[in-house]
């Protein structure tokens, strides 16, 4: 099942954030303050890209970069950057004056609530902490936000600092990268059986190989083959019963 979030985020109160030209924050609302402050000082007058944690700051220069192209301009442009304890929508539009751009607005929805649930997780005698556990993976289709439930993910494939996930009918893009999908993923029949990849075991076919490389074939159109690492070949013929 594949649903729209759109008129969910249109419940939502976004964080705002008004940036000069050299992406240097001049004012934010309240959402975004008790989002990214946290009991740190003020954050006006500091760039924009230290208010996010160092492996999403990427993601924040890509739309920057996106922004600044003159020679082939871009309608705004949208992220999903997954932080250590939620998960963010991200939009850049420039801002024009009398005399040109002046600067840009950030719009973010937190959409953690969407996509996770926190789960208390053991660690040592009477200690406990809070997961976020992946409860759908949000996408992109045609201009828009979607959730895709778990059961229905054939195989996720990394894309650098995104993903690609592959249902029984369908494709989409994931601003989420494959680590950070894979850390929040608590089903166990996910499972990362190469770099590049994680498999939903529930479509297994068959098990091949072919030289020196194995293969996981899945139920995906007319058999998608999947390499398998060495390095996961026997924890993969374990799970299949083949070992």
């Amino acid at each position: 099942m594949v649903e729209s979030i759109q008129h969910t985020l249109e419940q939502f109160d976004p964080g705002i954030i008004w940036l000069d030209q050299n992406n240097v924050i001049t004012a934010m609302n309240a959402v975004a303050s008790d989002t990214f402050e946290d009991g740190k000082a003020d954050l006006i007058g500091q760039q924009v890209l230290d208010i996010h944690p160092e492996k999403s700051r990427e993601k924040i220069k890509c739309l920057f970069d996106q922004l600044s192209n003159t020679t082939n301009p871009l309608p705004p442009m949208t992220v999903m950057l997954n932080n250590p304890e939620r998960v963010l929508l991200i939009k850049l539009s420039a801002m024009a004056g009398p005399s040109g751009t002046v600067g840009a607005c950030l719009v973010f929805f937190d959409i953690t609530g969407l996509t996770h649930v926190s789960e208390p997780v053991g660690i040592g005698l009477g200690k406990t902490h809070e997961s976020l556990q992946l409860l759908k993976l949000p996408v992109y289709k045609n201009n828009q936000v979607l959730l895709v439930e778990l059961d229905n993910v054939v195989c996720i494939k990394a894309e650098g600092h995104y993903s690609t996930l592959f249902t029984e009918y369908d494709s989409f893009l994931c601003n989420l990268n494959l680590t950070d999908i894979e850390n929040r993923l608590e089903l166990p029949y996910f499972v990362r059986v190469h770099r590049s990849y994680i498999v939903n075991m529930q479509y297994a076919m068959s098990f091949e190989k072919i030289d020196n490389q194995c293969y996981l074939v899945l139920d995906h159109n007319d058999g998608l083959r999947v390499p398998v690492s060495r390095s996961n070949v026997s924890k993969l013929k374990v799970l299949l019963g083949l070992a």
